[in-house]
């Protein structure tokens, strides 16, 4: 299981920048969240909500104040009904479709709108700030459909949800149950808001979506990679491979830090094998022998996408934003997601890569022209049994599935830039599109990672029955990760259905709880 050890207060929005792994913590549920007692922080917040007051009361004209939005910008909004156009924004942008987020996802959407509204850029009211922190920490989760943000002008449309609700006005899943947000806070104690004149477009017009599931994707693929090290351990031990290919000095000779990481990885784990046990083959296949050099591109990529997403989950990056210093308004394009689009995109590539390593190493586990004397399919039936059982043979067609369409979807999003809004918002980024992309990549790469775990497991399993490898010859490092998927992989000596095993790994990869079983990579 993940450890939130550090969290022991919780998190305390507006104390200082938030992390990925903060968002992971708040997101899962694992973590309390409080807004800081900091004056300093109060104090900018609500300079920056007298700022949009005293601009109003000084010029008479504020972009989406008294202004229509996007292309009508040219469209004045008379005096009587300032008050009323932020809540129109919420109302014509409720048009989402596709699925609806996952509580998780909305959790961490809403934290990270939430830091970039504590940033007190955006002109937004303590009462607003405090509302949506106390959803949060309630728990009152709007249900905000997935498709229809083009990533430039911000997630307007899915932001909506959270702003529609905030004022009542949309629907909200609160202790297991679908209802109005206003029903919703009747319960909780609490009372929706009449949003203010910027509030709107300050809670809609920014980048919470593609970041919110941004930060959860790299937790999953910071999983996957150390993963994805371990199993190619096992495959190496089962098919009896060349332990060589992981040496330091090799290593060292093309020194990329991420590759020489994985090969360490993979070299701790075959530490015993190496000094047991006489290679069978000199050179073993690519997807063996080149395990570091295409895990280790994810490696070295990690660090460069951990900085982007964090730094665009504690930026103010809606528009116009406010000074909380001088009071100027500045006019930009901060919600514009290229840098997240930028690393969905690429993450999506690496992850794909992952899905075909661990499909190219099932193929040559399974079969006996390649797997050096394993039985075929990774049957563990015997004697007269065996020619009726199968093994995991219709397992490796699934995996070719589920990798050929990982690898269908690495088309890059931001390539498919689309005028929209009568050409006012004629470049956007895409960023939403290829952060769900990437979500989708990373589902279908863990259900090829779960049926690897499956092969794997059972590789080894039938080496040690069958006398080609001993217990000693393991490791601690793989011999502890062979005890711990006891209990979640069966031994497959009979045929029978392996959706419900395969489901259940898939689940808690997904949640990540793997990363404590693979504490020592």
């Amino acid at each position: 299981m993940n450890d939130f050890s550090g969290y022991s207060q919780g998190i305390a929005f507006g104390d200082g920048p938030l992390s990925i792994d903060d968002i992971w913590a708040l997101s899962t549920g694992q973590v309390a969240l409080r807004l800081t007692t900091k004056d300093a922080a109060l104090a900018a917040i609500t300079r920056s909500a007298g700022h949009v007051e005293a601009t109003l009361a000084r010029d008479g004209v504020i972009y989406g104040v008294t202004t229509g939005y996007g292309d009508s910008v040219t469209r004045g909004v008379p005096n009587p009904l300032v008050t009323e156009l932020p809540l129109h924004l919420t109302r014509f942008h409720g048009c989402g479709l596709g699925r609806i987020l996952e509580p998780h996802e909305t959790r961490a959407v809403m934290a990270v709108r939430l830091v970039t509204l504590m940033r007190g850029w955006s002109g937004v009211s303590l009462d607003l700030v405090r509302l949506l922190s106390d959803m949060l920490r309630l728990d009152i989760l709007p249900l905000i459909p997935a498709e229809g943000s083009v990533g430039a002008s911000g997630d307007l449309t899915p932001l909506s949800y959270i702003a529609g609700a905030l004022a009542g006005e949309r629907d909200v899943l609160y202790n297991g149950q679908v209802m109005s947000s206003a029903e919703a806070f009747a319960k909780a104690g609490l009372s929706p808001i009449k949003l203010k004149p910027k509030e709107g477009l300050a809670v809609m017009n920014g980048t919470a979506v593609m970041t919110g599931l941004a930060a959860l994707a790299f937790h999953r693929a910071e999983q996957m990679s150390k993963l994805v090290c371990r199993l190619t351990s096992m495959a190496s031990l089962a098919l009896l491979g060349n332990p060589a290919h992981f040496d330091e000095a090799l290593m060292s000779a093309k020194p990329h830090p991420g590759q020489m990481r994985v090969g360490a990885r993979i070299r701790a784990d075959l530490a015993e094998f190496a000094r047991l046990h006489t290679p069978t083959r000199l050179q073993d296949r690519y997807s063996i022998r080149c395990t570091p050099h295409v895990v280790g591109v994810l490696e070295d990529m990690l660090g460069h996408f951990r900085t982007t997403i964090e730094t665009e989950i504690n930026s103010a990056n809606d528009n116009p934003l406010f000074d909380p210093e001088t009071g100027r308004t500045l006019h930009g394009g901060h919600f514009y997601g290229g840098h997240i689009c930028f690393v969905m995109d690429s993450l999506k590539n690496l992850i794909a890569n992952l899905a075909d390593l661990m499909d190219r190493q099932l193929a040559l586990l399974v079969d006996t022209r390649y797997n050096n004397g394993l039985p075929s399919n990774l049957s563990g039936a015997t004697g007269d049994r065996a020619p009726i059982n199968h093994g995991l043979k219709a397992v490796q067609i699934g995996v070719s599935a589920w990798t050929a369409e990982a690898l269908k979807l690495t088309m890059p999003a931001s390539v498919f830039s689309r005028s929209t809004e009568c050409h006012n918002q004629d470049k956007v980024s895409m960023g939403t599109i290829a952060a769900r992309d990437c979500l989708r990549v990373l589902e279908l790469t863990e259900q090829v990672a779960a049926a690897h775990i499956i092969a794997c497991t059972q590789a080894v399993r039938l080496r040690l029955r069958d006398g080609g490898l001993k217990e000693a010859e393991l490791g601690q490092r793989v011999g502890d990760f062979l005890k711990e998927t006891a209990d979640h992989v069966p031994f497959i000596d009979e045929d029978a259905p392996l959706d419900k095993t395969l489901r259940g790994l898939c689940a808690s990869l997904a949640a990540g709880q793997w990363s404590g079983i693979l504490a020592d990579i």
